[in-house]
């Protein structure tokens, strides 16, 4: 043994001594494989499923510009899809006017009657698909009169 061992080493060496380290989760299996400095955010990302939020602002903003009309045709009124809409152009203009880092953001404000009257039709074109998958309705029985018998 070293003559001047550091604290850390002796309080390991003591718990090895001690079986601390014994039967642990994990022991005879590889270390997971390394890839570099990035490691931990990949496999934070990853486990958490944080899809866009390590993007920087403006990317954000203009993938949400992107995935709104799949996101309005969940909303069941025309008020909520015009807040969404609001509330995305408000951000999209506070990032213009005061841009919080690269790359710029370089996209128009949305048209909120254009994005209202595209949620419009989508709505109705899968109103109608859906009353075309349905089978025909299947017609009544014919009415018996009370004084048929038979």
């Amino acid at each position: 043994m070293a003559q001047h061992e550091r604290p850390v080493d002796a309080a390991i060496r003591e718990a090895a001594e001690a079986g601390a380290f014994d039967n642990l989760g994990g022991q005879g299996k590889p270390l997971p494989n390394r890839t570099g400095e990035d490691d931990f955010l990949r496999r934070f990302a990853e486990a958490e499923d944080a899809g866009g939020s390590f993007l920087p602002r403006s990317l954000q903003l203009r993938k949400e510009a992107h995935d709104l009309p799949a996101r309005v045709l969940t909303v069941r009124s025309e008020d909520k899809v015009r807040e969404l809409v609001r509330d995305l152009n408000k951000r999209i203009s506070a990032e213009i006017f005061v841009p919080t880092g690269q790359p710029p953001l370089a996209m128009r404000l949305l048209d909120v009657e254009e994005v209202v009257a595209a949620w419009t039709a989508d709505r109705a074109r899968l109103a109608a698909e859906r009353t075309a998958q349905l089978p025909p309705a299947p017609e009544p029985p014919a009415r018996r009169r009370w004084w048929r018998r038979g």
